[in-house]
Parts: C-alpha cells; structure tokens; sequence
C-alpha cells in the first residue's frame, strides 16, 4: 500500500508544467498536448495506486475471518475509557484523579454499619457451610431489608439510595454494593454471593433497564421485597467459559395451538445457576428462531431473555449442585417444549434478538465490581486477622511475625490487598459514572479472583493448622474454598486473561482498529467508500505504531536512568513516590501500545495465540491496577505507612508488567514474528537488559511492610474498615485476633524490658503478662468435635476401623499388653 507521502510525490511528479516535458525530449509539444498528456499521466499513477489498495484491502479481507452478529454486537456494547488511554499509550493519572471518585451516601453508610452488621451477626459460616444452607430467620432478614433489591429504584420498592448511581438510575451505587457484599465476605462467603446475583447480573436490573411496563410493575416490586428471589439461566452443559454460546438452549416462534396467541416454544438444558434451587423467577438465555416469519420485523433472531416464575408449567427448577464445600444455591433449570408467550420475553417482542446487547452491558457490574469484592473481603480478613495471629502466635518462645518467610508471605498478601482495594474503587467509580467498560470489568475479574486466591494461600500458610481445622474459630478455610468458584464465574481466568482480555481490546480499545474492522464488514456493493475508510485507518495504525516506537524507546531509556539514581528511600516523599512511578507506568504504557500494534502482523491469527495475548492480559492488567494503586494513594495520603505499602505494590506491578513484556518479545508468533519480535525489543528495551529495571522489593521494604501488618498501624486500621466486628461479649475469632493484638504486644514490650533490665514485674506488669498468655492460649486453639457427622452422633455407633480391631482381637488369646508379658 501507497502511503499519503508517496502519493503525493507521485502528484508533483506529474505536475511539473512544461518544463519538465521539454526535459523528457518532448519539445515539439503544444502546451495543450503536454497538459492533456500530464492529466493521462496523473490518472494512470492514481489508478495504480487506487488499485494497489483495492488489492491490499482485499487482501486484507480476506486474511481476517468474517466477524459474526454476536461479534459485532459486543463490539457495540459497552463503553471505553481508560483502557483506551493505556492502549494508546497515553494514560493519564490526573484525568484518572479528576475523574473518578468513589463514594456512598450517608444513607448506605447507615445501611453498611447496621442491616449489613446485623445480618453478620445471624450467620455463623461454619453452621452454614456445614448445613448447606442459611437459617429461615437469616433469609427473611435479607428479603425485608431488601438486600436483594439494592439495585432497584424506590419507586419500585427498591433501596434506591443513591440519586447519582450507575446509568443516571434511582438505585444502590456500585460503591455501596461493592462494600456490602465485601463486609459480608468478611463473615461469610455465601451470603456474598447469594446477595452479589440480585444486585449484579439478575432480572432485576434488565427489568429496569429493559422491562415493559407491565413486567416492572408485576416484578420489580416482588424482587425488591425479596417475595421473588431471582436467578438468570445463562450457562449449559456444553457452554464451557462461552456462556453465551447457548448451545442447547433453543426456542422457535410458534402461535399456540389452541389460542393463536404469538410465543416461543423452547428447550433448554442450564446449569451452574446461582441461586436457582430457591429461586421464584428466572431470567432465561435463550437461541431465538423464526423459520415462519412470525415476528412480522418487530424483533429479530438471536439471543433472546424470557422471564419464567416457578411453576410455569414445564420449567423444572430445584435440584442442587455444591460447589466444593460452599453453602450458596446453585442448581439446574431445564425444560422441553416449554410454551412461552410472548408477553414473557423480557422488554416483550420488540426486544426478540437483543439480549446480547442487554447482558454485555450488564455483564460489567457482575465482573468487575461482585466477584472483586469477595476479593476485597478476603485482603481485609487476611490482614486483620492473619496479621493480627502472626504476632498472637509464638515458636521457639518468638511472635511468628519475627520469622522472615512469615514477613513474605504477609507482605505480599498486604499489597496484592491493597492492589485489589484499589482497582475496585476505580472499577465502582467507573460504573458509578454511567460507563460499563468491557475490558477493564474483565481485566478486574481475572486480576482480582487471582489476587484474592493468592492473598488468602498466604493467610493460609501463615496460619498453618489453625487454618486447616474446620469449625468456628476457622475465619479461612472456606474463603480458601470459595475463591476457585469465583475464579470460574463468568468465563474460568484462563479464558479471560489468554482470549478475553485482548481479543476485546485490541478490537474496542485501539484508537483505530474498531474503524478499520468496520470498513472490512462493509459488503462489495460499498466497496469504493471501504477502501477509502480502510486506506485512512491503516495509515493511522501505522502512524500510531511508530509514534509510539519512539515513544517507547525514549521513556525506556529515561525510566531506566530514573531507576538508576534513584534512592531506596524516596518512596517517603508522597510527591516523590507519585511522580516516580507514574513516570514508570507511562514507559510500560507505551511498551504495551507498541507491542499491540505489532499485534496486527499476526491478522486473523491473533485469536489462536492464546500464549501471547495471555501474557499482554498480564501487562495491561498491572498497567491499569497501578494506576488504580496511584489513585488509590492520592486519594488516602496522610495514612501513616501508606507510602512503604504502596511502594511494595507498585514495584511488583512494574516488574510484572516488565516481565510479561519480555516474554512477549522472546516468544513472538507469526510468519513476521522474528521481525515483530526485533522491533518489539528494540523499542521496549532498547539497551536491552539495562532497559529492564524492575525488581521485587528489597527485604528492607518488605520487612516494613510486614511490621505495618502486623502491629496496630493506621495502614492496618485502613485494611480493617469495612469488616465485621462482632459486639462485644460474643466469641469471634477475627474479631477476639484483632482486639488481643494490643494487649500481647503490650507484654511482649515488657518482657523484653523485664530481660534487659533484669528485674522481676511489679503487680500490673505481671497481671498483663498473664493476660496475653491466656489470650494467646486460647486464640491458638482450633475446634474439636465429638462427632463429625450425623451417623457418628447415634447411639451405639461404632467407627468402622474400631470394629474392625475388636474383630481381631476377639480371635486373640491375650489383649492387653501386660497380659502378654
């Protein structure tokens, strides 16, 4: 393809005047046959190059795989924002600052500090877990406070507290839901997914949304008062992580036999579906066909939404799975030639075929604000309670704390906490601003279910037995078993981050991609103004790319000279530490926009080199939470600690950032890959492994860190905001942990005291001495039970291994050891 400069070369060329024939040895021309003869000469050149890029589109088109309806269709929902700041290379943490600012009203805080404490103090996870459900008083708190109607407007019953919540709506903001179902993860983790669903992705907010007037009248008074508990049936058997897919969930539009009426007929086969054993109505996903023509063009083929309630004759609602050991309702919904009428397709006919529009756009709250906020949950229990346990916990007559592997283990769960925190305050505060952004929800999904797992592994080795002993004073164990779940909500991470992530992105973020695609789809009719649209984006891809080739290599170079001379104590200075990395994350931003555009090498082959665009999801993820780390520091400077805390985290992201790019460049596919791999390394690491600074913290920091974590601190009064505490007089682990930290810090000051003065205690000394011993003594026990299942607990009842051994014994002569002696 022609570019604009050689065109216009090419012009001049054949535009010189008669001077330039009279050079060509054409002197006896007129002025009028040299100018005819110049124009000839002009619209030859130009069809040449016309033709070249007929020939390179085409070319073009046909290299890249024709995008289908429900791909186009994603590329129309949602919002971009920020992604598209990083994909250009040219975020801006200021705008970031200015623009987003999470925040609740007075009403929800109210609505966190009491409904939300008290329903803390009627569950007890380990009763819960154990009998596989809540208690009757537990569930009809929750539907009369309307813990399942967060998100609905009063005017329908709803809580509707915030008048400046997501999409201009009457509803809960996303920050106050974020915050509700991370406190309640803090108790329990099946209270926070059983209230995440309603409030996330559930007929509720699509009724809203989308719903006819008569369906918002009927429903969303019933699901704000909980009389109706929602569900929505999405995933089937063969769906896999592409829950859309819809494979086996069909419908045909049918009139009914004896009315005449206009309906779907449907089959459908769902599992996976969250709160489907209890639920009243189910917003179901279905493959929508009108092989008849019945529609009349109001309404279209495609992903359709019916709303069922439970006993809609042939719906079958109720069996269960049970994920791992959790207690939360999932199960199964399944029907055959089930008779749908049309008065049940949610916004009614005219909304047949529009339900990919109406779960993508709601598809960004589920993910990146619900399951991040069980994460969330699980960095402030890790904190204050294993933080509080490692000094509680004594070896070798030493606080656990004092170990170097514990400080590791607790730092590291420390900044992938406040990473987490702080990338879902940007998340809320991006919804909360009318947006619904696609690839950072996805982004928040992968990074944060990740962290989160990883947070509570290190609480986990910390805790060691302590953590492993089911039963109530085990404040863990069953976080550690809900975080694989959530790991596969919404399409497993593996998919997300290897497919996902930069599939989206590149197509939706890219300043010009999503143009250019457009111009390919075009059909052979609009050939003429899609090549010209085509032309003007692909110069623009080009432009784009070696502008930020040498963008690239001139932050690297600068960041690596800033690395250099910088002191390991500068992070003390918040202006300092601001400026510093923010300089470091505008180098990685332009790293990944250049290594994004050397992507379009690979055309249509790009979706099948999962290894690549999984390791880009882990750049573009650092790259964002950093931001969000950033944000998160400007918007809390003042916290004693926060600058050695945020330092920890940023220096990770920065090197995973860095690590993920290297990996690209040494591995890049393609026909092209060597050269896209040479560029690739020559505009991020131009001086090679001189331009790859980043390195984990040093043990300094981390051992700072660790000590902020681990005695009382502002940074762990930060962690602990949000969490529950149980009043007093009640046995609660976590909560008896955090309020006996003081108290054995306190001794253990006193007997170091006591050793290095050699003295004996005076009376007070000796009294908070014993004090913390007994503490100690009894928050290091773990539950012990004298049955572990029902069966143990009859009378008579003998374990099978000691029947055994009486067996043997009754063929023995002698059966005690002195009588054999």
């Amino acid at each position: 393809m022609l570019s604009t400069g050689t065109r216009r070369t090419i012009l001049r060329s054949t535009s010189r005047g008669p001077a330039a024939a009279s050079l060509t040895g054409s002197s006896n021309l007129t002025p009028s046959s040299t100018h005819n003869h110049q124009l000839e000469q002009r619209r030859t050149l130009l069809g040449l190059v016309h033709a070249i890029d007929k020939r390179v589109y085409r070319w073009a088109k046909g290299v890249l795989p024709p995008i289908s309806k429900t791909e186009n269709i994603a590329l129309g929902c949602g919002t971009i924002g920020f992604d598209r700041d990083i994909f250009s290379g040219k975020p801006s943490l200021q705008h970031l600052i200015d623009t987003y600012q999470p925040k609740i009203t007075p009403e929800e805080e109210s609505f966190l500090n009491n409904q939300v404490h008290t329903l803390c103090t009627l569950l007890n996870d380990h009763d819960v877990v154990t009998k596989k459900d809540f208690s009757r008083e537990a569930w009809d708190y929750m539907r009369d406070e309307k813990f399942f109607g967060m998100k609905i407007p009063k005017e329908w019953g709803g809580l509707g507290f915030s008048t400046e919540a997501e999409w201009g709506g009457l509803g809960f903001s996303t920050e106050a839901v974020s915050r509700v179902l991370a406190k309640l993860a803090t108790q329990c983790f099946d209270a926070n997914a059983t209230v995440a669903v309603p409030n996330s992705l559930g007929p509720g907010e699509l009724l809203v949304r989308y719903g006819t007037d008569d369906q918002k009248e009927y429903f969303l008074p019933r699901l704000a008062n909980g009389t109706l508990i929602p569900c929505f049936g999405l995933t089937g058997p063969h769906s896999g992580s592409d829950a859309t897919s819809l494979i086996g969930s069909d419908c045909v539009v049918q009139k009914h036999p004896v009315t005449g009426e206009l309906g779907v007929v449907a089959s459908f086969k769902k599992r996976y579906i969250t709160l489907a054993p209890v639920a009243g109505v189910v917003g179901l996903g279905l493959n929508l066909s009108d092989p008849d023509g019945l529609l009349g063009g109001v309404g279209e083929e495609g992903f359709t939404v019916a709303l069922l309630e439970r006993g809609h004759e042939g719906l079958r609602m109720g069996p269960r799975h049970i994920p791992l050991n959790a207690a939360f309702m999932n199960g199964t919904v399944e029907g055959e030639d089930v008779w749908i009428p049309m008065t049940s397709i949610l916004g009614g006919q005219e909304r047949c075929g529009f339900g990919w529009n109406m779960f993508v756009e709601c598809l960004a709250e589920g993910r990146g604000v619900s399951l991040p906020a069980g994460s969330i949950g699980a960095a402030r229990s890790v904190v204050a309670g294993v933080g509080a346990y490692s000094r509680v916990r004594k070896q070798f007559r030493v606080p656990i704390a004092e170990f170097g592997g514990i400080q590791e283990a607790m730092a590291k769960a420390g900044s992938d906490g406040l990473i987490t925190i702080a990338g879902g305050d940007v998340m809320n505060a991006i919804v909360d601003n009318h947006e619904a952004p696609m690839v950072i929800s996805s982004v928040m999904k992968q990074n944060c279910t990740e962290r989160g797992r990883r947070i509570v592994e290190c609480g986990m080795d910390i805790a060691a037995g302590s953590a492993i002993c089911r039963g109530d004073k085990n404040y863990m164990g069953n976080a550690y078993m809900s975080l694989p779940i959530a790991i596969t909500v919404e399409g497993a991470n593996i998919m997300t981050r290897s497919f996902q992530i930069i599939g989206q992105g590149l197509t939706r973020c890219h300043p010009h991609m999503a143009d250019l695609l457009k111009a390919l789809q075009l059909p052979p009719s609009e050939e003429k103004q899609a090549v010209k649209i085509f032309v003007k984006q692909f110069h623009k891809i080009v432009g784009h790319g070696v502008t930020n080739f040498f963008g690239s290599v001139s932050r690297g170079i600068g960041a690596t000279f800033s690395n250099a001379i910088r002191s390991k104590k500068a992070y003390k200075n918040g202006d300092d530490l601001l400026a510093f990395h923010e300089k470091q994350l505008l180098r990685l931003s332009a790293n990944f926009a250049l290594t994004a555009d050397l992507c379009f090498s690979l055309g249509g082959r790009l979706k099948f080199e999962e290894l690549l665009m999984g390791r880009l999801a882990d750049a573009l993820g650092a790259i964002y939470l950093g931001y969000a780390t950033l944000h998160h520091y400007n918007r809390r400077r003042g916290i004693d600690g926060l600058e050695a805390l945020t330092e920890h985290a940023m220096l990770r992201l920065e090197r995973e950032a860095q690590e993920a790019l290297y990996a690209a460049s040494e591995n890049f596919p393609g026909p092209l890959g060597p050269l896209a791999s040479t560029v690739m390394k020559m505009g991020c690491f131009p001086l090679g492994g001189l331009t790859r600074p980043y390195a984990d913290p040093s043990d300094t920091l981390t051992k700072e860190v660790s000590r902020l974590l681990t005695t009382p601190s502002e940074i762990r009064d930060m962690f602990e905001e949000g969490i529950y505490s149980a009043p007093d007089g009640t046995i609660h682990q976590m909560t008896d942990l955090i309020n006996a930290l003081p108290i054995c810090i306190e001794a253990d000051k006193v007997a170091t005291s006591l050793r290095r003065e050699k003295r004996e205690p005076t009376a007070e000394e000796t009294n908070l001495i014993a004090k913390a011993d007994a503490l100690r003594d009894a928050l290091i026990q773990v539950d012990v039970f004298e049955h572990a299942t029902a069966e143990e607990a009859q009378p008579g009842y003998v374990r099978p291994a000691l029947q055994g051994t009486e067996d043997r014994f009754a063929t023995l002569d002698k059966t005690v050891f002195r009588e054999a002696a």
